[in-house]
């Protein structure tokens, strides 16, 4: 289940991603499989080569990528979720929600 963010924001997410661009989309998310874990950051493209290609430097594994017949996207959680973020120049999309983040 996710929550959290305005339907603008996610609006804005889809576009991105519907043009070919790695768009990054943070939310609060609660998952049974996952209990330590409070937020997910889905990182997509419509690009598929693309999204690959950027979730190799990171480690992501290509199996990995949720294949939605319209959003693509791997689906960014802990440390993967943390480094990337930082990485990528967007940690504030964690930090919005108040998440501990590692200096």
């Amino acid at each position: 289940m996710a929550f959290g963010i305005k339907r603008e924001e996610l609006q804005s997410w889809k576009e991105e991603v519907a043009e070919g661009r790695i768009a990054f989309l943070t939310h609060y998310w609660v998952d049974d499989r996952f209990p330590q874990m409070t937020t997910v950051t889905k990182a997509g493209c419509k690009d598929l080569e693309k999204l690959k290609q950027w979730g190799k430097k990171y480690g992501l594994k290509p199996h990995w990528i949720h294949l939605d017949d319209h959003y693509p996207h791997f689906d960014l959680i802990g440390s993967f979720e943390e480094d990337i973020l930082k990485a990528e120049g967007k940690i504030d999309q964690l930090k919005r929600f108040k998440k501990e983040v590692k200096q």
